[in-house]
């Protein structure tokens, strides 16, 4: 089983009725999309995250279960469920978050599981890492991996980062425990000042492989001795929320295809087929509205 470990939000979506502007209620998160994106591709997908028990709660429960996401884990609480009010502006989205106190943000250290042992990998990412007391959470779970692979996609939000010195220690823990980091060239420059993803490779601990997306022209990943480099496929965008959850399900989903969830797997002759997965898969997201994942069949 693929664990994806973080936020799962209520996205509030823009909508124009006859009575005005509207808000659809949308379930989301970006870790929770990558969770839906992977049980959609087949792969053995799990989520863990906090989750309440109103209305949304019962929301994000139901889409997990109807793209086969095993949510077993999930603590549950009264706490509400964190909103996102989202804007569209030439199909690029932008958020304001409602999440203080919420059932996700409250995760402690208490609320973590002992892990299966059929659980391959662990994927972090989004706004998990930055909301605390949840982000430390999720930082002592990634650091009781262990030998399972560990994917993070940091996908950052200065604006949502409110003390960026504890922010930087958190995130650069992660990193020293992770095998692949996924990161768009705004990620990197944040966490490095650079536009070269390799400083963030390591030949003994840290990451073995640096996948930076670059939407229309493709994907890159970098090994600490080889690059690889895939074209983006052609289609008819409607929105970008959603691809790069989608994105990091392809490539997790295409390593466990190829058995192929361990450090010792992760070679260009691996990660090729993962990344054209990636790419297809997200292709078929930017052209929905909304996170709408693809399903296998959808691909074939």
């Amino acid at each position: 089983m693929i664990l994806c470990c973080g936020e799962a939000l209520i996205d509030m979506l823009p909508r124009e009725s006859a009575e005005g502007d509207l808000f659809l209620p949308a379930a989301g998160g970006a870790v929770f999309n990558t969770a839906i994106a992977l049980g959609r591709l087949g792969a053995p997908s799990g989520y863990f995250g906090g989750l309440s028990t109103d209305l949304f709660g019962q929301q994000l429960c139901a889409a997990l279960d109807a793209s086969n996401v095993d949510h077993a884990l999930c603590p549950r609480s009264a706490a509400p469920t964190t909103l996102a009010f989202v804007t569209l502006k030439d199909g690029h989205a932008t958020y304001a978050f409602y999440d203080e106190n919420t059932a996700g943000r409250s995760l402690t250290e208490a609320d973590l599981p002992i892990l299966p042992t059929s659980t391959g990998a662990l994927f972090f990412g989004g706004i998990s890492l930055v909301s605390e007391p949840a982000a430390d959470t999720y930082a002592a779970l990634c650091s009781r991996a262990g030998s399972r692979l560990v994917m993070i996609d940091p996908n950052i939000r200065p604006a949502f980062i409110t003390d960026e010195a504890r922010y930087r220690a958190r995130l650069t823990e992660m990193l020293a425990h992770a095998d692949v980091v996924k990161v768009s060239d705004e990620d990197l420059d944040w966490i490095t000042g650079t536009d070269d993803p390799r400083g963030l490779l390591a030949s003994e601990q840290g990451p073995a492989v640096i996948l930076m997306t670059k939407g229309s022209e493709g994907a890159t990943a970098y090994f600490a001795d080889e690059t690889l480099s895939l074209p983006a496929q052609t289609a008819q965008v409607v929105d970008t929320v959603g691809a790069g959850d989608t994105f990091n399900a392809g490539f997790l989903a295409g390593l466990a295809q190829a058995s192929a969830l361990s450090r010792s797997a992760l070679t260009a002759q691996t990660v090729r087929p993962a990344m054209e997965l990636a790419i297809k898969a997200a292709a078929v997201t930017v052209s929905r509205a909304a996170a709408n994942p693809p399903w296998a069949h959808e691909l074939a």
